[in-house]
This record gives C-alpha cells, sequence and structure tokens, in this order.
C-alpha cells in the first residue's frame, strides 16, 4: 500500500486504571484546576466544584488531558479527543481486567 492509499490519522486507544492513595490530595488538585480555569464562568465552574466534590472520578477527569499524551510527539497534531472516567471496583486478579484480550478481539475483527 503506497502513502496515498493509507489514512494520515491514527486512533489511539488507551485504557488506564488508577488506584486513588489520597483522595483529599486529588480533590484538592481537581479544585484548584478548577479555579484556576480562566475560560469556565462562574455557572460551569460552580457545577465542576461540585461534581470534583462528590466524586473522585470527576476529579481524575479534571486532571488528566488527553492533549498532554501527544503535544511533543513529533509530526502529529490531535484534531480530536474524548475521554471519560468511572468508578470501577477493580480485581487484577480477574479474566475481565485483562487488558490484552480486546486487542486481539479488534485486530482479527481489522483483519490485521
Amino acid at each position: 500500500m503506497s502513502t496515498d492509499d493509507t489514512s494520515r490519522f491514527v486512533r489511539l486507544k488507551v485504557e488506564l486504571v488508577l488506584e486513588v492513595s489520597d483522595a483529599e490530595a486529588l480533590t484538592g488538585a481537581a479544585l484548584q484546576r478548577v479555579a484556576e480555569d480562566e475560560e469556565t464562568g462562574p455557572e460551569e465552574r460552580a457545577q465542576a466544584v461540585s461534581a470534583v466534590e462528590e466524586d473522585e472520578a470527576e476529579a481524575v477527569a479534571y486532571l488528566v488531558d488527553p492533549f498532554d499524551l501527544v503535544a511533543d510527539v513529533p509530526g502529529a497534531e490531535l484534531v480530536q479527543a474524548s475521554w471519560s472516567s468511572e468508578q470501577v471496583d477493580y480485581d487484577p486478579d480477574s479474566p475481565d481486567w485483562d487488558l490484552g484480550e480486546d486487542d486481539e478481539e479488534g485486530e482479527a475483527e481489522d483483519g490485521v
């Protein structure tokens, strides 16, 4: 396949599981980020503060930015990103948490 026949776009899928070892530090850092965001209006800021104070997953979402993951990748520019976070029950020994499992299924579907 020549370069002209292939897409110039790459979808990067990342799945992470974080363990919150200090909820107070996490929430405090997220609240500081919300307070420093100059593009957020008062009503939106109040909603963000409430969400961060009520849910550690929301605090993580305010602190993790996918743009930061690829900002220094040479020759590439981020054109679209979305992310979400949620609290989960995590069991590292469970086969449900085998991150490689989805990759193999996706490769089979893609014909790779």
